[in-house]
């Protein structure tokens, strides 16, 4: 495979980005391309590479910079660049230390496996009602019933946002996600900060027992976050907090109903969620590619020499295919010893979310199969649209039936 002109990712990837991971783990591993809002960057898709990239500190993630270097490149390739409200991103995902680690401490007590325990009786509730309202349904869209709900409900109530803009907050959600280049990004944009904007000043104005609130009341060492700061913490766990889970459960169902030889050895052993979740994980993550970082100075990776000042992009999906780590990768096996998948990422930006992220797929899968023995999917695999994004990977919808 020639590197000279970079490889443009297009809608052949998203709908498929496992074909070319396999080409490029094996010929190309790190590799210039065009991502599909038209910057070049760096595509990194080896096990060993990925991992070391996500814990590089000369892989930066700072968010100014990033739009520096992006509107620089928009500019020298006559690319007009959607505009994108700079509080949007004023979190501790586009941060570096020392500023990340100030952020995330700030979080971190609010995501420990101790205190996600503590939801399971409101998730389980939550999922429950929701596969109430399912029986009797014989087709229906699992995201739409169970997969976008459940954890939409959970960040909501744990963050103490209001219910009635969920439908709202999940059509910018998926605007701002996708590879559109279009004017609907700076519009989600602007509607998203403003909402959030607000939110952050009710909670002000009257605290709740929420988690916004008490980010809105910390302190560490006598400072507090921004009011930007704030609303990018605010788009960030909203968005983080339900987005992964919904692809972990569409994921989750549709391999499982692929499988039934799987489906059936979980059906009969409960005690194998735990593992079959993080073969899921593994299999086809809710994250694709790594939210993007740049080369503070020159780097060599797999190989391969990255100058100073250019995007790098890494690939979890690929890496969790790859058959030096994985044996026989693109096969769903819910026995694999659990384990070392990138899905969540690596290093000091680890998803903080993972122990919900994990809760709320265990319990959404446990409880759906059991209450459906008779599940199937109620579309051809090949008539599935994923989602226009290479960051996330989701299905746009994933029609069952329920018996």
């Amino acid at each position: 495979m020639g590197a000279s002109a970079p490889l443009e990712l297009d809608e052949t990837f998203v709908q498929n980005p496992h074909q070319l991971y396999e080409l490029l783990r094996a010929q190309a591993p790190v590799r210039k391309v065009t991502m599909m809002r038209g910057l070049d960057a760096w595509l990194v898709t080896r096990y060993d590479d990925v991992r070391a990239a996500l814990a590089d500190p000369r892989l930066a993630k700072n968010a100014g910079r990033i739009r520096e270097l992006a509107q620089r490149q928009a500019e020298d390739k006559g690319l007009t660049r959607p505009g994108f409200d700079a509080s949007l991103s004023a979190h501790m995902l586009n941060a570096d230390p020392p500023d990340h680690s100030r952020l995330r401490k700030l979080v971190n007590k609010a995501f420990t496996s101790r205190t996600v325990a503590r939801l399971q009786p409101r998730i389980e509730q939550i999922t429950d009602e929701l596969l109430d309202a399912m029986a009797g349904k014989e087709n229906v869209d699992l995201l739409d019933t169970l997969a976008f709900p459940l954890p939409i409900t959970v960040i909501c109530e744990l963050l103490g946002v209001p219910m009635d803009e969920r439908d709202d907050f999940r059509v910018w959600s998926n605007i701002l996600l996708s590879s559109d280049q279009g004017e609907r990004v700076p519009e989600a944009a602007q509607k998203m900060a403003e909402y959030l904007t607000k939110l952050v000043a009710s909670k002000r104005a009257t605290p709740t027992e929420d988690l916004l609130t008490e980010l809105v009341e910390a302190t560490e060492d006598g400072d507090r976050l921004s009011e930007e700061e704030l609303v990018g913490m605010a788009f960030l766990l909203m968005v983080a907090g339900h987005e992964t889970t919904v692809n972990l459960i569409g994921n989750g169902v549709l391999h499982l109903l692929r499988n039934p030889d799987q489906l059936a050895a979980l059906r009969a052993h409960p005690d194998l969620l735990p593992g079959a979740v993080e073969e899921i994980l593994r299999l086809e993550g809710p994250v694709n590619i790594a939210t993007i970082r740049f080369s503070a100075e020159p780097i060599t990776l797999g190989g391969q020499e990255i100058p100073a000042g250019e995007f790098v992009m890494v690939a979890l999906s690929s890496a969790n295919r790859d058959p030096e780590k994985f044996a026989d990768p693109d096969t769903l096996d819910i026995t694999r010893p659990a384990g070392g998948h990138m899905a969540f990422g690596h290093g000091i930006h680890y998803c903080v979310g993972a122990p919900l992220a994990r809760l709320e797929g265990q319990i959404a899968l446990g409880k759906l199969i059991a209450r459906f023995p008779g599940l199937a999917l109620a579309a051809e695999p090949e008539e599935l649209v994923w989602r226009n994004s290479t960051l996330m990977r989701g299905l746009t919808n994933l029609p069952v039936r329920t018996g």
